[in-house]
């Protein structure tokens, strides 16, 4: 049978009227011509042939507009889509002030090894064509120890990660002073992936940066380059404590792309559930590939990634046995020989089908991917932008297709396509102030050079900082200059990207004489991936976890095969600590605060391929984690609980839904990730808390310091304490997301009353309360009655 073009595989999906049934929006986003300037007169010929001979015989407009920019001294953000030659802008103006001045130093950095690699080719090319004396070289984990040096003294462009500047360059910058004496320019690219905990560190590590800077007598040009976000100007100038020009409008060709919203249908009306979203993209997936149509598949999670790769192989093994690549998974944790294989495969199209967490959401040059499919909405405006924005970097039409979950989040988006289409992309948020991260990077600029009297580092007042470090006897004071005194390293105390900076290393058992690294898994993501009988996931390979040594950090593995899968369960207790700011001029007590989460993994379900159905549970004895953040919370007086027509087992599931839907709504409200926030049920002193066990919600209480399971309706004592609602940001230490809900408490309430009200299943359903297994039949009748509860004063 002939193989359809993609234009064909689009003209037969819009004839397919179950598929449009289903179809929230289908809209084609025409092609839209280059706006272009000459080249300014300044750049050199050489310069300029080279990039004529590549095909960019003139400037995109906001190409000219950057480096006319950056060649003034002018500190840069660029905000425009995907492959609109980003690159260009900084590749130019560096490059040219190199061929001028052969002293001068540029710093390019990237949040990833893999993209910092792809951009360090991209320039090599550039200068190989160049044939100049400009040596561009990576620094990163991997650089040998005898490459080093010599990258020190020679490169003229070093490119790098924020975690090797943090721990590798700041620390012994008495090294790299050829570096820093003529460092004219720093590049911050994915500038919006600075976000969170990982961007309040990163603003640390930038005041570091600049800090050195000053004291080897450089004041070098920022240009960041950014994917859409809501605040581009001013989180850049957030983390650069300076001034920023702001690029927004794109003078850069779009092709033509097919934009598909598709909510899978209902297969039981009563409860409101809907078909997985993993369902129709394996269908859609396998149909693209099978018709030579280059395709990359984004699932919300690393399970997913999986489990998914898992059945597209099962498929195509049986047609190219011997290719084993054909189709594939790719993900955090993969090793670096796997991953740039797979890149590689991509561009060479030997790879046809890919299967990705957000790993690939970035810039990495894969080469011509014609189609998107995104399973599950990726939590965010901006990524989901960047994603799709993967297919059709170079040609003429492309598809996107964005799949709908049975969340409040993505039905939301599916019930007003025209709100997401015209939607702005979410803030960029982040605390470079949070103590806890503050003092981390006082302690290590302090190892990098004294603290004078005087001398400002972020917005608190750093001498109580100083001070209190002196007292622990860290810093040593002398004339006014306070000194690092004690013996430890502080940059390897810290990771940018989580509070533990370890990682679990996954050692494959099967053959008892030749153990091997497989993975890496980060520390927290070990808990949930690698308890002791999971099955770990690894290209679509089962292994059984037979040991998880956490004082090692090592998990033992064994190769398996089983038709099925595990999903951990997890509990979060939340206690608070102490109240920033309260009111009660409603029916509850509305505050936020700082509060103390644990969190501890319990059990596991054991979920067969194919069927999702659940074959079993499995304990699990894992050490608790505890942190401290800020959240937004609000307590409902018991006796005001009365007052509703309902057992107390109604109640809890009532509750149990409102807190759902909070969460849900309350990304959408943030204009934040949905993992940036977390939610609890229970009582504000940590006593008790609404969890799910195997056979439904289960009441926790904590007597003398043991936890005491005292479960279904039987142990439910609601008329005993008054339950708080708590929707707490994820990072240690809070990046401000609780003090804006607090401040929209009423107008959150609301939204979720409307959205509960609207929707069309009968009971609840995991668009609007959450699944009817998970909170009773009774819960879509309570909650609207509950938020009236909490809205009136009387």
């Amino acid at each position: 049978m002939a193989k359809l073009t993609l234009e064909e595989w689009i003209a037969r999906l819009k004839k397919n009227k179950s598929f449009q049934h289903n179809a929230a929006a289908v809209v084609d986003l025409p092609a839209k011509p280059g706006d272009y300037e000459d080249y300014p007169s300044w750049v050199d010929a050489r310069l300029q042939n080279v990039l004529i001979k590549r095909g960019m015989e003139r400037l995109y407009k906001h190409q000219a507009q950057a480096v006319r920019f950056i060649r003034n001294g002018q500190d840069v953000v660029l905000v425009t889509p995907t492959a609109s030659g980003k690159t260009l802008c900084y590749n130019l103006p560096v490059l040219q002030r190199i061929l001028e001045e052969p002293e001068t130093r540029a710093l390019y950095m990237f949040p990833t090894k893999a993209l910092a690699q792809d951009q360090m080719h991209e320039a090599h090319s550039l200068i190989g064509d160049l044939q100049a004396d400009i040596k561009t070289y990576t620094y990163d984990g991997d650089t040998p120890d005898d490459a080093r040096q010599a990258i020190r003294r020679q490169g003229h462009i070093v490119v790098t990660n924020p975690d090797m500047l943090h721990a590798g360059i700041l620390p012994h910058h008495t090294k790299w002073q050829k570096l820093f004496m003529n460092l004219k320019y720093i590049v911050i690219d994915e500038l919006h992936i600075y976000r969170g905990i990982f961007g309040s560190h990163f603003a640390n590590v930038i005041r570091r940066l600049i800090r050195i800077c000053r004291f080897y007598g450089a004041n070098p040009v920022f240009i960041c380059c950014s994917a859409t976000v809501a605040n581009p100007r001013e989180h850049a100038e957030k983390i650069l404590e300076r001034k920023v020009a702001l690029l927004d409008k794109s003078g850069a060709p779009t092709a033509a792309k097919t934009f598909i919203l598709y909510n899978p249908p209902i297969v039981n009306r009563e409860l409101g559930i809907r078909q997985s979203a993993m369902t129709p993209a394996r269908k859609i997936a396998s149909d693209l590939i099978a018709n030579d149509i280059q395709t990359i598949v984004f699932a919300t999670s690393r399970l997913n990634v999986e489990v998914l790769t898992k059945y597209l192989k099962d498929k195509f093994t049986k047609q190219k046995p011997l290719d084993d690549h054909f189709v594939t998974g790719y993900r955090g944790g993969y090793l670096p020989n796997l991953r740039r294989e797979i890149e590689n495969g991509l561009r060479t199209r030997e790879v046809m089908g890919v299967v990705s967490t957000n790993a690939l959401e970035l810039g990495i040059d894969i080469g011509n991917l014609e189609a998107c499919i995104m399973a599950g909405y990726p939590g965010s405006i901006a990524s989901t932008r960047q994603q799709a924005g993967r297919a059709g970097r170079r040609s003429g039409q492309s598809l996107a297709i964005l799949i709908a979950r049975s969340n409040p989040l993505d039905q939301f988006i599916m019930e007003n396509p025209d709100y997401f289409f015209a939607l702005s992309p979410e803030h960029c948020r982040i605390n470079p102030d949070n103590l806890l991260i503050l003092l981390h990077h006082i302690k290590s600029a302090a190892f990098e050079l004294p603290f004078e009297k005087g001398e400002k580092f972020g917005s608190e007042n750093l001498e109580e900082f100083l001070q209190y470090l002196e007292e622990k006897g860290v810093l040593h004071k002398s004339d006014d200059r306070w000194h690092w005194a004690a013996e430890s390293y502080p940059a390897d105390e810290v990771s940018l990207r989580s509070i533990n900076p370890e990682n679990i290393v996954v050692v494959d058992a099967t053959d008892a004489g030749k153990h091997k690294v497989i993975a890496e898994v980060d520390w927290d993501s070990a808990f949930t991936a690698l308890h002791e009988d999971a099955i770990y996931m690894m290209e679509s390979e089962q292994y059984h976890v037979d040991k998880l040594d956490l004082p090692g950090k090592k998990a033992y593995v064994r190769k398996v095969d089983v038709d099925y899968y595990t999903d951990a369960m997890t509990y979060t207790n939340v206690r608070v600590i102490d109240s920033f700011d309260k009111h009660k001029d409603t029916g509850a007590i509305v505050e936020h605060g700082e509060v103390q989460v644990v969190r501890k993994v319990v059990g596991y379900k054991k979920i067969k391929f194919y069927t999702s159905e659940n074959l079993g549970y499995g304990d699990v004895n894992l050490p608790e984690k505890d942190m401290h953040t800020t959240s937004y919370w609000f307590t409902i007086p018991r006796d005001r609980l009365r007052k509703l027509n309902f057992s107390p087992e109604e109640v809890i599931d009532g509750l149990t839904g409102l807190a759902y839907t909070l969460h849900h709504l309350s990304a959408m409200f943030l204009m934040a990730d949905s993992h940036d926030i977390d939610r609890s049920l229970g009582d504000k002193s940590g006593e008790w808390f609404v969890s799910q066990g195997k056979t439904g919600r289960v009441i926790t209480t904590f007597a003398n310091g043991q936890r005491e399971v005292t479960g279904g309706k039987d142990g439910i004592r609601i008329d005993e304490f008054d339950p708080t609602i708590f929707i707490f940001d994820s990072y240690p230490g809070g990046i401000g997301f609780s003090e804006l809900l607090y401040r929209e408490h009423e107008n959150l309430l609301a939204a979720a009353k409307t959205l509960i009200e609207k929707c069309p299943c009968a009971y609840g359903c995991p668009s609007c309360v959450g699944p009817t297994l998970e909170v009773g039949k009774s819960a879509k009748e309570i909650v609207p009655k509950i938020i009236d509860l909490v809205l009136t004063t009387s």
